[in-house]
């Protein structure tokens, strides 16, 4: 699986650039706030239609821009795509695969997956919960086309029930509602819990395994997943998840109408993360927390790889810089065999390191 080229208009602040990638590795350098992350950025959003740094797709737009366009020429599962995407401030994006219109982002995810690495990252342990949310969600939008749908149906019903509950003093009848949104929440919910179990036991697999290679076998990582505690086993039928989230719900019925907010359901959820058996959050150094994300990360890598038969793009955005020597070999040892792209600064070029195709951004556009 690899992007073969690459065309942004209108996207953040390029203007009109075409990029041709080698297959293997492609080194991307320049000074700050030239537009090395925002190249990453656009190649993240083609595999999923989403970006790891905004909510918002206006956002993406450039400056006095009307519309963005991301043009990609892909190369997975033994054929050639042509994936489009086209963003407008007052209209609906419109995205393309082949031609052929994509109703949702997982006809983009069909096509290309991609590893997004930066260095915000490597805090991904000490974080709060919502963060392992959106790592979670991100990878899951790409390996599994029926999570992003449910995900983005949650996140409808949640933001509508968030609603009803802050007007319901104004508008007690909007109330009345309140049990279709409570049951359709449950069940939508109840797939996102099948889903992140499984994929939290195939990433703690994976992620111990690298966790230890790294640390010299002298630490263990273990992952535990946490959701709404009345789920005693998400890996259950979807039926009886359901009914667990719906007891949640009721037990939670009073204190969301005081509150007036949603206090129940997985968008609480979290991964624990524990190094030896301690949670990492609040006892390991700084270096174990370096080395437990790096881990996640690989483990994420390989998961996909897994699940498809070939492995994802993976994007390293200046995280190489953040790393001791030791972890910078081990990285780059590790994500041999797929495409690859690393951004770094002008004074920290990598190409004599990792070899490829080097590329030099200045302003929004390739200048060597």
């Amino acid at each position: 699986m690899r992007i073969n080229e690459l065309r942004l208009e209108g996207f953040r602040n390029y203007g009109d650039q075409r990029l041709i990638f080698d297959s293997d590795c492609n080194v991307i350098y320049g000074e700050n706030a030239q537009g090395k992350t925002n190249l990453l950025e656009a190649i993240v959003y083609l595999s999923c239609g989403k970006s790891p740094r905004t909510h918002t797709d206006r956002e993406l737009i450039g400056f006095e821009r009307d519309y963005a366009r991301l043009t990609g020429q892909i190369f997975s599962r033994e054929r050639d795509f042509v994936t489009e995407i086209t963003l407008q401030r007052i209209k609906r994006r419109q995205m393309t695969v082949n031609g052929v219109t994509a109703k949702n982002a997982a006809a983009l995810s069909d096509v290309l997956h991609t590893v997004f690495f930066a260095p915000e990252d490597l805090f991904l342990i000490r974080d709060g919960a919502a963060a392992r949310r959106q790592f979670m969600d991100l990878s899951l939008s790409q390996l599994r086309p029926r999570y992003a749908e449910a995900l983005a149906e949650y996140n409808r019903l949640h933001g509508h029930k968030t609603r009803i509950l802050r007007d319901s003093e104004e508008h007690p009848s909007l109330l009345d509602t309140l049990p279709d949104f409570n049951r359709r929440m449950c069940q939508v919910g109840a797939v996102l819990i099948h889903y992140r179990a499984r994929f939290c036991r195939a990433l703690a697999e994976h992620a111990r395994q690298a966790h230890a290679e790294c640390s010299g076998g002298r630490e263990e990582l273990s992952l535990i997943y946490q959701t709404v505690k009345t789920v005693k086993d998400p890996f259950a039928d979807l039926a009886v998840i359901s009914s667990a989230l719906a007891a949640h719900q009721k037990e939670h019925y009073t204190a969301e109408l005081a509150s007036r907010t949603c206090l129940s359901g997985p968008h609480k959820d979290d991964i624990e993360v524990l190094v030896n058996g301690r949670n990492a959050r609040q006892f390991s150094s700084q270096g174990q927390v370096r080395t437990a994300a790096l881990a996640l990360k690989l483990a994420e890598r390989e998961i996909h790889k897994n699940t498809f038969g070939e492995y994802p793009v993976m994007l390293l955005d200046d995280v190489l810089s953040e790393l001791d020597p030791r972890r910078q070999e081990y990285v780059l040892n590790r994500i041999a065999g797929g495409q690859i792209f690393i951004t770094c600064c002008e004074n920290d070029r990598l190409d004599a390191l990792v070899g490829g195709k080097v590329f030099h951004i200045h302003g929004g556009e390739v200048v060597t």
